[in-house]
C-alpha cells in the first residue's frame, strides 16, 4: 500500500511542521505536545474553545483554529485520542479569565481524556466547561462509544460556539449555544473504500468492489449494514431519510447542510450528492439556509461521504454566518 510519508511514527509531527511552515501568520505550536493554537492566543476576555482528537481527520481539527472558531486543536496519534496531559497543556496555553470550553466528539477515549484534563485544570482554578457532540444517527453503543458517535456535525459546533465566544459572551452562554447546536444537528455517512493507517500499511477493513458500507464511522467502525453499490441519488436518499426520521423537521423549517468528503471522494461526486440533498429537502418544504461542500472531517484516504443537517433559528443562522478566518473554513 502506497503512502507519501517518511517514518510512520512521525507522521503527526511532520504534518504539523508542514502546516506551520505554510501558515505562520495564522498559527503557532505550543512547545508541549502536538497542539496548534491561534497566533494571538490567549485572547484576553474571550472564552477559549479547544477541540481535538486523533489525527487522520484533516482538516479537522487544526484547520479550524483561528478567529471565529477554535483557539486550540490537540492532535493525538492517528485515530487515537490525545492524552490528558496534552489537553491540559492546551488549556493552559490559551485560557483567559473568561474560561475554556472543550468540544469533545463522543468517543470513549476522547471523553475520558478531555474530562481528565478538565479536572486537572479546574484543580488549578481554571474555569472549564465541556460539551459532547453525538450527531451520528447511524448507530449507538458501538465498539468505540457509549451512545452516538460524533462526526462531521462537530464543525457546526466549532463555528457557532466560536462565533459566540468571539463576540465576547460568557462561558455559560457559549456552552449553551454549543449544546443548542448539538441538539439540532444530525449526520450520517457511508464508505466506498477503507482507509490505510500509516503504521499498519494495510486497509483497516475490507469491501468488495461492488460493496459499500452504510453508516460507517470516521475511524472505519462498522455501520448499519453493507449492501451492493447503488447510485448517488439512492445513497443520498437513504442517508437523508435516516437523518430526517430523527430530526422531525416540518414544512417551513430552515437548515444548514454539510456534504463532507471522507478523504478520497472527488468534489464532483460531493456536489452530485448535494444536488440530491437539496431536491429531497425542497420536496418536503424545508429551506436550505447555507451549504458547505468539501472535506471537513476526513478518514485518511477513505472514499465516501457524510451528510449533516443543522436546524437553524435566527440566533444559529446569525452565528453561522459570522466572520471566521481559519485554514479550512473562511466566512467573510
Amino acid at each position: 500500500m502506497k503512502k507519501l510519508i517518511n517514518n510512520p511514527e512521525l507522521v503527526v509531527e511532520e504534518m504539523l511542521e508542514g502546516i506551520l511552515e505554510a501558515h505562520p501568520n495564522h498559527l503557532r505550536k505550543l512547545s508541549a505536545g502536538n497542539i496548534l493554537v491561534r497566533k494571538d492566543a490567549p485572547v484576553n476576555g474571550k472564552v477559549a474553545l479547544i477541540s481535538g482528537g486523533g489525527s487522520g481527520h484533516e482538516p479537522a481539527h487544526g484547520g479550524f483554529v483561528g478567529r471565529g472558531m477554535l483557539d486550540a486543536a490537540v492532535a493525538g496519534a492517528v485515530f487515537t485520542s490525545p492524552t490528558p496531559d496534552q489537553i491540559y497543556e492546551a488549556i493552559k496555553g490559551v485560557v483567559s479569565e473568561a474560561g475554556v470550553l472543550l468540544v469533545i466528539k463522543n468517543y470513549t477515549g476522547d471523553v475520558m481524556n478531555f474530562e481528565m484534563a478538565a479536572e486537572m485544570a479546574q484543580a488549578d482554578g481554571i474555569k472549564v466547561e465541556s460539551v459532547i457532540v453525538n450527531d451520528d444517527v447511524a448507530v449507538e453503543n458501538s465498539t468505540w462509544t457509549t451512545g452516538r458517535r460524533g462526526i462531521a456535525g462537530t464543525i457546526f459546533v466549532h463555528k457557532i460556539a466560536g462565533a459566540k465566544a468571539e463576540a465576547g459572551d460568557s462561558l455559560g452562554e457559549v456552552k449553551a449555544v454549543a449544546e443548542k447546536v448539538i441538539a439540532n444537528t444530525r449526520s450520517m455517512g457511508m464508505a466506498l473504500t477503507p482507509c490505510i493507517l500509516p503504521a499498519a500499511r494495510k486497509p483497516n477493513f475490507a469491501l468488495a468492489d461492488n460493496e459499500m458500507e452504510i453508516g460507517i464511522g470516521i475511524h472505519g467502525e462498522p455501520g448499519t449494514h453493507r449492501e451492493e453499490l447503488k447510485s448517488a441519488d439512492e445513497i443520498t436518499l437513504h442517508l437523508v431519510n435516516k437523518i430526517l426520521e430523527d430530526m422531525h423537521l416540518t414544512v417551513g423549517d430552515e437548515v444548514a447542510v454539510m456534504i463532507n468528503g471522507l478523504g478520497a471522494t472527488p468534489l464532483m461526486e460531493l456536489y452530485i450528492v448535494n444536488r440530491k440533498v437539496k431536491q429531497i429537502l425542497t420536496e418536503q418544504g424545508i429551506k436550505v439556509g447555507k451549504t458547505f461542500v468539501g472535506e471537513f472531517m476526513t478518514s485518511l484516504e477513505m472514499a465516501g461521504c457524510s451528510v449533516s443537517l443543522l436546524k437553524l433559528d435566527s440566533e444559529l443562522k446569525e452565528l453561522l454566518e459570522a466572520p471566521a478566518d481559519t485554514l479550512a473554513l473562511k466566512v467573510l
